[in-house]
């Protein structure tokens, strides 16, 4: 558990965060979401220590942080930022590895790390082990950057909006991997965001910022359905906006390459939303049947497309 208990920032006349006190249970996907501004990043940066507060008490499983060892209580956090920060003349396994190396593991107990790790958001080992960050996309970059915060098998994990930078495919992919990974390895993950979707989406329990204090705390469910006061409304008014867009929209759009002779696996009426799990599944491409007999074969690039051309 982690709890803050009064904790304030000040920046010379600037007040970042205003006695916050809140407790982040364990096992659980926090969410820390908000506008610019609002405390989200200066709150997260507290807890592995990187900023510290001017008062208050921040505690870990009930030991105050300032008490604990820097550099142990760092290496027992995972933190995954939105600029990945790979390391460009190292090989994707010694990203991976690199705090295990501080720990003193044996090169060939690192190299099975890195190789679990790699298994677990499927990238083939032999395949990506020995590649340079240049060498790979910016999703799989973004891979890597979550599994190298898990080599410790930390407890805890920072993540300060590790997204925003992608598109919104991989954005959904990546969150759908986040959301696995939790539930499989049961981490205390702390997500900041200043996207309501996003928090809708992941948060187990979600902590709405405002001017360095907490507007409102709870389930997705009890935020959407009730929110406390008109900013917490208003910040997630867009969410209430229903997307309609279904698989018949990118058909209409000419997109997806025509093909015969293959089972369909998605209907014209279903959900871009749906769509975009599918391709996590099926990268290769999934087939809709039209109305006229053809089939279409729709890719990630054919979602991409419509992405960009509605403004999504």
């Amino acid at each position: 558990m982690i709890e803050f208990e009064g904790v304030t920032k000040q920046y010379g006349q600037s007040r970042a965060l205003d006695g916050l006190t809140l407790t982040i249970p364990d096992n659980g996907l926090f969410v820390l979401v908000g506008p610019s501004g609002s405390g989200k990043t200066t709150s997260v940066k507290m807890i592995n220590r990187l900023i510290e507060p001017t008062s208050g008490t921040i505690k870990i499983d009930g030991q105050p942080i300032d008490q604990m060892d820097l550099q142990t209580l760092r290496l027992n956090i995972g933190y995954v930022l939105q600029n990945i920060a790979l390391f460009p003349h190292l090989t994707i396994e010694e990203n991976i590895t690199i705090q295990l190396e501080v720990l003193e593991w044996s090169k060939a107990d690192r190299q099975k790390r890195a190789r679990e790790l790699l298994t677990l958001v499927n990238l083939d080992p032999d395949k990506y082990a020995n590649r340079y960050p240049s060498e790979l996309s910016g999703g799989q970059q973004q891979r890597i950057g979550i599994i190298r915060a898990l080599a410790t098998k930390p407890k805890v994990i920072l993540m300060d909006e590790p997204f925003s930078a992608l598109d919104p495919v991989t954005r959904t992919q990546l969150q759908d991997l986040v959301l696995d990974l939790q539930k499989q390895l049961h981490n205390t993950v702390v997500f900041v965001t200043h996207d309501m979707k996003e928090a809708l989406r992941l948060g187990d329990e979600i902590a709405v910022m405002r001017a360095g204090s907490i507007q409102q705390i709870g389930t997705a469910e009890a935020i959407f359905n009730q929110p406390k006061n008109d900013f917490v409304r208003e910040f997630f008014d867009i969410e209430r906006q229903p997307t309609t867009l279904t698989v018949q929209d990118l058909v209409a759009a000419d997109l997806g390459t025509v093909v015969s002779g293959q089972p369909e696996t998605i209907t014209m009426t279903a959900s871009i939303k749906a769509l975009a799990q599918d391709l996590i599944a099926q990268p290769e491409g999934v087939i809709v049947a039209l109305d006229d007999q053809t089939q279409r074969q729709l890719t990630t690039t054919d979602l991409t497309t419509l992405i960009a051309k509605r403004g999504l």
